[in-house]
């Protein structure tokens, strides 16, 4: 359903705003698109703004006139503090200052499982459980997590936070079968948050139907999201590629997996 009149995708460059692109039109009657890396000229429906989310007037020019914000820009990968505070804390503040002067009352924010990525692959958890960032990337979401709560409580602008797993065509490793998120399941889950009458601030982890799952979003039924999807039809194909985990390895024991163990950088 088009739940908005124009709607912003930042990150609109990225593997996955390339994904949504074309899905979140029907969301919507105008997607505005930006990023700060070339997106190309805009298509039937679209609007493109070139904006860098550390410059506070640019992004306050990207907001203006828009009644929804997907929000995925930002450094999506670990590393060295500098460009994700830049684009992650300081892009998000002013993403977030940007949506109450111009009105805006609901974000779709692209948190992160690496949030919780210091929890055991043995474990499962919920939203209620406390953030244990897994590296500099983590940290930067979980500020943005509660960055979100602030503007919702001072201010009313609705967020919904989705931890995504790993959003792939297809599982890539054994971590995978309990992370991934196929790409029409990350839309049906950004349009549930779109839609549903009432979000306030929610915590959602961004999965699909996967057998095995160290993730339970029994705290966030409100928002209606019901994923028709499975890693469980990739198994045995990554079963076979790949080999046993070394249960001694940081790596296999908690639930960043790589992002545990990677760094420092500079």
């Amino acid at each position: 359903m088009k739940s908005h009149g124009t709607l912003l995708l930042t990150g609109a460059a990225g593997a996955l705003g390339k994904q949504l692109r074309h899905r979140l039109k029907a969301n919507c009657d105008v997607l505005r698109l930006s990023d700060r890396a070339e997106i190309g000229p805009a298509q039937a429906g679209e609007e493109v703004v070139l904006c860098d989310l550390a410059n506070a007037a640019e992004v306050d020019a990207m907001v203006a006139g828009v009644q929804a914000i997907v929000h995925l820009g930002g450094v999506s990968v670990e590393a060295a503090f500098e460009p994700i505070m830049q684009a992650n804390i300081l892009g998000a503040y002013n993403l977030y200052e940007a949506a109450r002067k111009h009105g805006v009352k609901r974000v779709v924010f692209a948190s992160s499982n690496h949030v919780t990525g210091f929890y055991r692959q043995s474990e499962t958890i919920d939203a209620s459980a406390a953030p244990r960032p897994d590296g500099m990337y983590g940290l930067s979401k979980a500020f943005g997590e509660d960055l979100s709560r602030f503007y919702f409580d001072r201010y009313g602008i609705e967020t919904a936070c989705i931890r995504i797993g790993s959003s792939f065509p297809e599982p890539k490793d054994r971590r995978m079968l309990a992370t991934w998120l196929s790409f029409d399941d990350l839309h049906r889950l950004i349009a549930a948050c779109l839609t549903t009458p009432v979000v306030g601030h929610s915590i959602i982890f961004g999965m699909s139907d996967n057998a095995v799952t160290w993730w339970d979003n029994r705290l966030a039924r409100h928002i209606g999201y019901v994923p028709q999807d499975s890693s469980d039809v990739f198994r045995d194909a990554v079963y076979a590629k790949t080999s046993a985990p070394d249960l001694n390895d940081p790596v296999a024991q908690f639930q960043g997996g790589g992002f545990v163990a990677a760094g420092p950088f500079g």
